[in-house]
């Protein structure tokens, strides 16, 4: 069933014209089609619990909160760097629930880089944009995706969520 979905998932990245063409799991393991987010921005975020960047967690549900009419965020868990992600899947629910109060959506675990990448970061990293493309080198690097699922800005892992650099794309 994975090779499936991956295989699947492949074919989508290798067709894709923007972000909306992906579906995803969620962290709770349900479908999150990002084409149901046509008319808003998305941000997403590859994330990690054990990061010295997780305090983000907090500015990124202030600014989901803040913007909500505007933006929707999506966390994407990986453990690409330094092993700071290594909770299932439920674990890292919890704990972005009971320490940073998250009700964004998060996607399940998946790889942000290296050969195993996911079929949506293959394609976010190469997607051209003003900013920069290539690999992503930290936890909390952030996507910005226009109302027609274009890849418009890409952000480091040290712009926070609420900084104006950022706020000012929305």
């Amino acid at each position: 069933m994975k090779w499936l979905s991956l295989l699947l998932s492949m074919s989508v990245m290798a067709s894709a014209d923007n972000v909306h063409q992906f579906t995803v799991t969620s962290v709770e393991g349900q479908p999150i089609q990002l084409s149901q987010y046509k008319g808003k921005k998305i941000l997403i975020v590859n994330t990690a619990s054990e990061c010295g960047f997780t305090k983000q967690y907090a500015g990124l549900q202030e600014l989901a909160e803040q913007y909500a009419d505007k933006v929707v965020v999506i966390g994407f868990p990986a453990n690409n760097f330094g092993g700071q992600e290594p909770g299932s899947n439920a674990e890292i629910l919890g704990f972005c629930q009971k320490n940073f109060g998250v009700t964004f959506p998060l996607a399940e675990k998946s790889s942000v880089k290296g050969s195993d990448i996911s079929p949506l970061f293959q394609y976010l990293t190469t997607a051209n944009n003003p900013d920069f493309t290539g690999e992503i080198k930290w936890n909390f690097e952030k996507f910005l995706i226009d109302e027609q699922g274009n890849l418009v800005h890409r952000f480091r892992s040290d712009v926070e969520p609420l900084s104006l650099e950022l706020t000012s794309k929305l």
